[in-house]
């Protein structure tokens, strides 16, 4: 860049015009340091550079921001009040390297308080951590590309190595910042996932429960829950292990543990088609239960209607001892005659709408048919006998129950589970009569 010149007192001339960056923040020479003996003692050097970066840290900490505006997307586009705080964080690194470099008798540098301090926690959430890696190395190559004129003579070497050890705390530091946060950030979701599931197995009606799902980033449906024992291991390692594990499907999540049983909440997306859930979405997740049987609930449309997928997944986990050859997992829906027995309102009134309302509505043949098979050790023969009709008649009848229920009269399962639907249902009209 070409410049203008013009005359001193002794005749000779000087340049004029715009000066640069380093023109800028390099400081003017002192008398003391004028007359600094070329071999001075390091302390003395040490002193000297100090008051050269005492003079230039407002020039420094203002070109690091420049340097930030040029160099860093991301903190181009951050609203004003989040990069003045992060300017005000720079001049403080500055600052704070200044103290630091006066009295290095002190040891290691208080980097968290004096730097990260300034500004407040919610900045953690502006500013990623390799962000403030991009931050602290623009800083970095600023105060580095003046040390030669900060520095006394004979002090840059000395600077250098103060810069070093010190970025190297500020990195460290840099890093307990965020981790402390990221903890923080953990603890509070943990507790807010496990008031959430609290919530929807007692059936709450919170007014927030979308508003808490949303900030725990759930986006998902539909919406299954899965219960299960904690087993051997360490609570916090079985929720974490499923959490990890349900992400890596893609799942939403919420996890809570109540004494020894673990409830998992998990919005599946569309993975999965209809008639495969809920089954599909929680057979990866079933080994990471303890021992015991897991139950899984009905899939539902959201998060606002989960409470009845967590409440079958409970009552059927509490039930299941009462079918020890369930497998692994067990759907809910599956248990709903041991749940029944067990004293789950719901389970009984779904045994009574699904199984007996339909039979009854087909018609009398069909429900004396199926009690007397029932009733006769599931005897085609017998049945025929006391009620006067062909065996392939009762065989029709059988294939209708079947198809009306889901249920088959011949199967060990599917008789006991008509058995007690029908039990249920002719209670219900006692009671209704």
């Amino acid at each position: 860049m070409n410049t203008e010149s013009r005359p001193t007192e002794d005749g000779a001339s000087a340049p004029t015009g715009p000066q640069t960056p380093q023109d800028q923040i390099s400081p003017e020479r002192t008398p003391a340091e004028q007359t600094l003996p070329e071999q001075a003692p390091p302390e003395q050097i040490r002193a000297e550079t100090v008051r050269r970066l005492e003079r230039s840290m407002g020039v420094l900490g203002t070109a690091a921001v420049n340097r930030m505006e040029e160099k860093l997307g991301w903190f181009r586009r951050m609203s004003a009040q989040d990069r003045s705080w992060i300017g005000l964080v720079a001049q403080s690194g500055v600052a704070a390297f200044v103290d630091w470099f006066r009295n290095p008798e002190r040891g290691r540098p208080a980097i968290t308080v004096e730097v990260f301090g300034t500004a407040p926690r919610e900045l953690t959430r502006s500013v990623s951590l390799q962000q403030t890696v991009d931050m602290i190395r623009v800083v970095i190559d600023v105060v580095e590309s003046q040390v030669d004129d900060l520095a006394a003579p004979g002090g840059a070497q000395q600077l250098r190595e103060a810069m070093l050890r010190y970025t190297r705390e500020v990195a460290f530091s840099s890093a307990k910042v965020y981790a402390r946060a990221a903890e923080a950030r953990g603890a509070w979701d943990a507790r807010l996932e496990a008031l959430i599931v609290d919530a929807l197995l007692h059936g709450d009606q919170v007014e927030g429960l979308q508003t808490w799902g949303s900030a725990l980033g759930w986006s998902h449906t539909p919406v299954i829950a899965v219960a299960g024992d904690l087993g051997d291991e360490g609570g916090n390692k079985v929720l974490d292990d499923l959490r990890s594990a349900a992400r890596r499907l893609g799942y939403d999540v919420l996890a809570g543990m109540q004494g020894r049983r673990v409830v998992v909440v998990i919005g599946v997306g569309d993975r999965y088609p209809a008639d495969e859930l809920p089954a599909a979405a929680a057979e990866p997740l079933a080994g990471l239960f303890g021992n015991g049987p897991v139950v899984v609930g009905p899939a539902v449309p959201d998060l606002h209607a989960a409470g009845t997928s967590v409440r079958a997944a409970v009552s059927g986990l509490r039930a299941a001892v009462a079918w020890p050859d369930a497998p692994r997992p067990v759907l809910a829906d599956d248990l709903l005659p041991e749940r029944a027995l067990e004293g789950d309102t719901e389970a009984r009134q779904q045994l009574v709408t699904e199984v007996y309302l339909p039979l009854q509505g087909a018609g009398s043949p069909l429900l004396d048919t199926l009690s007397v098979y029932l009733e006769h050790a599931s005897s085609l023969e017998a049945t025929a006998r006391m009620l006067f009709v062909h065996p392939n008649t009762v065989r029709y009848r059988l294939s209708r129950i079947s198809e009306l229920t889901g249920h088959i009269p011949s199967d060990g399962r599917g008789s006991f589970v008509l058995r007690v639907a029908v039990a249920l249902g002719r209670l219900s009209e006692t009671r209704g009569g």
